[in-house]
């Protein structure tokens, strides 16, 4: 039954995709890790932010991952390093050998395309999931979701980069930048993959009302003007190559600079809030407000397609 209270939580790990080095770090925040194994993992960025991190910081209480799975661009010897990095006990070569050892799933690739598939059996055997950014990247497969979310499926899904420490405190309280009129939120890598980071970040400060979305760039090179019906703009320039920077909110009062910042906290912050989610049901923000964000992704590709025309909101049924 779900919620799942205080029981000791089997999670279940779901990879993997080219580029995407979740799998390693999130079982590691979960389990603890390795540190000779993972200096092996392929993203040396993942051992560098851990090793900062007391071990008494790793780990969430009454919750470890206990197997892990990887089809598709990786298998199973990818699966193997994954666990001997992040001491997970079991590997498994088809995600459905889970159903019935796990309690929850993180389906931990950043393919919105694959999404539906991967999810389908554990929807089917009614186990909760968290899905990586973005859910997905077609209005079809919104549309599935949506269905699912009907029908009473658990799951959630989202970008880390809601949670960056130093932007968390304007969220509720934005005094000094009053009434937000602008936003810029560059990105790096493709509007599919990566466009979720660069709206995540920025949607706390407005809220759901977004209205349009233009994308006037490249796949290579997106160039994304967003509206919002407060009248808001939003402007995402993003680029494969290009290195992530921070994050330039103006308001009527003044204009703040956000930085990334703490990849550690932020990833942790989204898992800490998945657990909570599993125990009490209590969403970390309305399901809603991932279908705005989904139609933004939708919309901004539909519209690089179409030569850059406005694509409204509206547009898109689901």
């Amino acid at each position: 039954m779900f919620p799942l209270g205080d029981k000791e939580l089997r999670i279940g790990i779901l990879g993997f995709t080219e580029g995407n080095g979740h799998p390693y770090s999130w079982s590691a925040m979960f389990n603890n890790y390795n540190h000779e194994e993972m200096e092996t993992c392929g993203f040396p960025v993942i051992p560098r932010y851990l090793e900062k991190q007391p071990d008494e910081t790793l780990g969430i209480p009454g919750a470890k991952i206990t197997c892990v799975c990887c089809t598709g661009f990786a298998g199973r010897e990818e699966a193997e390093h994954i666990a001997r990095a992040a001491k997970i006990p079991t590997v498994y070569d088809r995600p459905e050998e889970m159903i019935g050892n796990v309690d929850a799933v993180i389906v931990a690739t950043d393919d919105g395309n694959e999404h539906v598939d991967r999810c389908r059996p554990f929807v089917e055997a009614g186990i909760p999931m968290f899905v990586d950014k973005p859910l997905v990247n077609t209005e079809e497969d919104l549309r599935t979701f949506v269905e699912w979310r009907k029908q009473g499926a658990k799951f959630i899904s989202g970008s880390c980069m809601r949670y960056a420490k130093d932007q968390e405190p304007f969220y509720k309280n934005r005094y000094e930048l009053g009434k937000i009129k602008y936003i810029c939120s560059p990105m790096a890598k493709y509007y599919e993959h990566y466009g979720i980071h660069a709206l995540e970040r920025a949607y706390p400060f407005l809220g759901q009302g977004f209205v349009s979305v233009r994308n006037t760039g490249t796949k290579e090179n997106a160039v994304v003007h967003i509206k919002h019906e407060n009248g808001c703009n939003v402007h995402i320039v993003q680029g494969y190559g290009m290195a992530t920077c921070g994050m330039m909110v103006c308001g009527e009062h003044q204009a703040l600079m956000f930085n990334t910042g703490d990849s550690y906290y932020m990833f942790k912050k989204q898992l800490d809030m998945f657990v909570r989610w599993l125990r009490t049901g209590e969403e970390p923000f309305p399901f809603e407000e991932t279908v705005e964000m989904m139609k933004l992704i939708i919309g901004g590709l539909r519209s690089r397609e179409e030569g850059g025309r406005e694509v409204f909101l509206s547009e898109i049924n689901v």
